[in-house]
């Protein structure tokens, strides 16, 4: 191999680096071990993976011939070999590979595990679909890496996004035992409902300034990629089973939050029980779906969910004509909460977090009446800017991270 033949690769690396922006940085990027020799970030497509690779390029390699960006996605592959390719950058000098979409290569885990063994004094960044897991029987990854998963935009994130203002993330202890002065600080200045608003049509996905008023049919897009594209690189399924998962998430999208009657959804889907199953938890890990069970999840043994929500609220604008605000409502706290802690179905309440905090989500005039003798028990409220007692902004839970 030639320079001539990676021309083409370095010029799009170099446009692609030059053209990112260090104003603004995902929470997780510096949460990141960076020194570390084989990182993983997983994530739904669009939360902003690739920019947060060309940050840590821009910011850290003052030689940026140290450093090498690509992506496994790229047609470049088609007639070229991307194990030539490592040896070339690696015996010129590069030290660290920034590896994108790398589900998109065959037998990924294979690969790393070669470069990771190979070039014992080579950096390996890589990015892949959420729904990335590593199967420890093939290739043993999880002694040799350092996994990280990427989640959309929290509130706090969009509204320093947007230059609104900048505040620090909170634990949900920090809420729970504070929420009154926190809120009064945050809404001293700022018209926090407003923005709430905003966000939950647009600002879970970083691309919205980029698409502007074509988000929501740019989303919809993604989530055509998602299904066609991200899950048959990753799973095994047929076009029969793609189509099926299309029609399955359409069928759910206007009328979440659902409470299944999986005998019948399988039905509609003219499939088994058990591949209904498998359908919502390819969804779910794919990041379009979030299924509420009454215990923590086991991927390995499928069950049937006691409620389907859409994984965030821009995926209800998307997806659906008419969008609930009570829907909506529940929808953003179980994406939020998730950061937080185990979320499961109680018998009583919408949520219960780590098996302890049991939570009502609702409008302003929602009653403590149902669970005001449990302890640890409280409302998220929406439409209000602070709260007193048990009663909690719901805005507030978007600052968990």
């Amino acid at each position: 191999m030639e320079y001539k033949d990676i021309e083409q690769l370095v010029n799009y690396y170099h446009r692609k680096v030059n053209s990112v922006s260090l104003k603004f940085k995902r929470y997780l990027y510096e949460k990141i071990n960076w020194d570390a020799r084989l990182i993983g970030i997983k994530g739904a497509r669009g939360v902003g993976k690739t920019t947060m690779l060309l940050q840590r390029i821009q910011e850290n390699f003052a030689n940026i011939n140290d450093a090498f960006y690509v992506s496994l996605d790229d047609l470049w592959f088609e007639n070229h070999n991307i194990e030539e390719l490592v040896e070339f950058l690696y015996t010129h000098g590069v030290k660290t590979l920034f590896l994108d979409e790398v589900h998109k290569y065959r037998n990924w885990p294979k690969l790393l595990k070669n470069l990771y063994d190979n070039y014992p004094e080579l950096g390996i960044v890589y990015t892949g679909s959420a729904m990335l897991a590593i199967d420890n029987s093939k290739t043993d990854l999880s002694r040799r890496q350092t996994l990280y998963t990427l989640h959309g935009m929290s509130l706090r994130e969009y509204l320093q996004y947007e230059d609104v203002c900048d505040f620090q993330s909170l634990t949900l202890n920090e809420i729970l035992e504070n929420h009154v002065s926190v809120a009064m600080r945050i809404t001293k200045d700022l018209k926090i409902l407003k923005h709430f608003d905003e966000y939950l049509a647009k600002g879970y996905y970083p691309f919205y300034k980029e698409a502007g008023p074509d988000y929501h049919t740019r989303l919809r897009e993604v989530v055509k990629v998602v299904v066609e594209g991200d899950v048959p690189a990753v799973e095994n399924v047929s076009f029969e089973t793609i189509d099926k998962l299309k029609k399955l998430l359409m069928t759910i999208a206007p009328n979440v939050p659902l409470e299944p009657n999986i005998k019948r959804l399988a039905e509609v889907m003219e499939t088994t029980r058990d591949h209904c199953l498998k359908m919502l938890s390819i969804l779910e890990r794919a990041g379009m779906l979030y299924l509420l069970q009454e215990k923590p999840k086991d991927y390995k043994h499928l069950v049937n969910p006691q409620k389907i929500y859409l994984d965030n609220a821009n995926l209800m604008y998307a997806l659906s004509q008419d969008v609930s605000v009570g829907n909506m409502r529940e929808t953003f706290f179980a994406n939020q909460l998730r950061m937080a802690g185990t979320l499961t179905m109680p018998k009583t309440g919408d949520f219960l977090v780590d098996g302890k905090y049991l939570f009502e989500v609702g409008g302003r005039k929602k009653s403590y009446e149902q669970i005001k003798d449990i302890p640890d028990s409280f409302l998220a409220v929406d439409d209000i800017e602070t709260g007193y007692g048990a009663r909690i902004p719901l805005w507030l839970f978007g600052f968990l991270y």
